[in-house]
């Protein structure tokens, strides 16, 4: 709540425009985004939304207008800068209003983007587990769900909106060893009664490789986000090059370039580790994104822990603009 009331503050008496003209920060800001549109109605996952079509028009004028934007392939040069204030837009997942709001958007203000997609979602749509699993709370004619092996306490779900038990259910599946993700699925279908998601319009939210090959034709970037979106430091070895080389090669086969970036799903300290560095490497990957805050000034630099900041549905744009006017205060890591 702080961070909005001096934002909003900033904003009024005109310090945040001085403070932006003075350039305090020096280095590469990403901003993340997934969806864009208004999920306050959803029965998904309403976190996804990251801002309405006006909120997302304002932050990329208010970017162009001040910062250089740049895509992951300018990285490498960047680094051999001692200064400058560079801006990197990106977006997780897939998601259909990528194409159809953000991406006019982004042509239309002349900036480019990095787009990073799980390709089994676009090879065979479905819906993804996190949407799932709001679904699921929501559709749910309980009132709460008892302890199990899977929840150490009982549930209340709080109304209307049942978004804390949502955010509950989220939390202990991340945490969970990656075999254990279906079966702790079926658990919750079972114990809310809503069973498991099989509507149409599951398949209907995400992009499709046209829409990715015309985005890529327009300049956009295309990136890696796993075939599954598991939690890759919950796999082996194994399953993590798995995961990771189906997804690079699903993007030679449909866009024609080798996976050069790479973001890790759900993206905090503890979603990837050592074996998912090797992974990589190994893949040809050059700059992989994690999700957990922070931006890379000179001198501070990890190829494979690239900082982003979430751009989420709740922030106004004068926090927006805070956020990338003093990253330090605003947008520290988690």
């Amino acid at each position: 709540m702080w961070r909005r009331k001096m934002a909003w503050l900033m904003d009024k008496t005109g310090i945040q425009s001085l403070i932006c003209a003075t350039a305090p920060w020096s280095g590469v800001l990403c901003l993340n985004y997934h969806r864009i549109g208004d999920g306050r109605l959803s029965v998904f996952d309403r976190g996804l939304w990251s801002a309405d079509e006006t909120g997302f028009e304002q932050h990329v004028r208010f970017l162009k207008s001040n910062f250089d934007v740049v895509v992951p392939s300018d990285l490498t040069e960047i680094r051999r800068r001692a200064t400058g204030r560079y801006v990197l837009l990106t977006f997780d997942d897939g998601y259909r209003d990528n194409y159809e709001v953000a991406f006019p958007i982004l042509k239309r203000n002349g900036i480019r983007a990095a787009f990073f997609v799980a390709t089994g979602f676009l090879d065979s749509p479905r819906l993804p587990w996190w949407d799932e699993i709001a679904w699921m709370v929501r559709s749910s004619t309980e009132r709460s769900i008892v302890s199990s092996r899977w929840l150490s306490a009982p549930v209340l779900f709080d109304e209307p909106e049942r978004e804390r038990a949502v955010r509950v259910f989220l939390r202990a599946y991340k945490a969970m060893p990656g075999d254990s993700n279906e079966a702790f699925l079926d658990h919750l279908a079972e114990a809310t009664g809503s069973g498991r998601y099989d509507s149409p319009e599951g398949k209907a939210v995400w992009m499709t490789w046209p829409m990715l090959r015309e985005m890529r034709a327009a300049g956009m970037v295309i990136g890696g986000h796993t075939v599954s979106h598991p939690v890759l430091a919950r796999l082996t070895l194994e399953r993590q090059w798995e995961e990771i080389s189906r997804c690079g090669q699903r993007l030679v086969e449909e866009i024609g370039e080798p996976m050069r970036s790479f973001s890790y799903p759900v993206g905090g300290l503890q979603s990837f580790n050592d074996d998912t560095r090797t992974c990589l490497h190994r893949a040809g990957v050059e700059h992989a994104f994690s999700y957990y805050g922070g931006y890379r000034a000179p001198g501070d630099w990890d190829k494979y822990d690239v900082r982003r900041i979430a751009i989420e549905s709740d922030m106004t744009p004068e926090w927006v603009r805070a956020v990338i006017t003093l990253p330090s205060v605003f947008g520290r890591a988690q």
